[in-house]
């Protein structure tokens, strides 16, 4: 049986092209179109489409014809893990930002209505009065 190996195709283009500036859409035609592309498979000397070049063989499984054996499906993992600069944005609640854990800050309140203010405070954001 004839297998296509992806994931190796995949590490291939992603280690000689650049995706800057690239949509997802983009990336996955591009992808495809360099998988069409004809390239000299080194086993026939002959000009094949590069997809051909990915294609291995693998035993056939006798015992099960109906579904494939698991070594050959995909790992796919749809759950979204952010990461980089927006990990922070999709933090739990739970926990608080590290500047805040990290530096906790004395509340300042007002000395006519015991609103609290900020410890630069001039005024009371509520009721007016000059603080001292």
């Amino acid at each position: 049986m004839k297998i296509f190996n992806g994931r190796l195709a995949t590490e291939d283009y992603m280690s000689t092209h650049s995706l800057t500036f690239s949509t997802p859409e983009m990336t996955l035609k591009k992808f495809a179109l360099w998988l069409g592309e004809s390239v000299k498979n080194s086993k026939t000397n002959t000009s094949t489409p590069r997809l051909l070049i990915y294609l291995e063989d693998k035993p056939d499984s006798k015992t099960n014809t109906s579904t494939p054996p698991s070594d050959y499906l995909p790992d796919v993992d749809d759950s979204f893990k952010p990461t980089g600069a927006i990990a922070d944005f999709y933090s739990t609640k739970d926990t608080p930002p590290k500047s805040i854990a990290s530096n906790p800050v004395e509340k300042k309140y007002c000395i006519n209505c015991g609103n609290t203010i900020k410890q630069s405070s001039k005024f009371c954001n509520k009721c007016g009065s000059v603080q001292e």
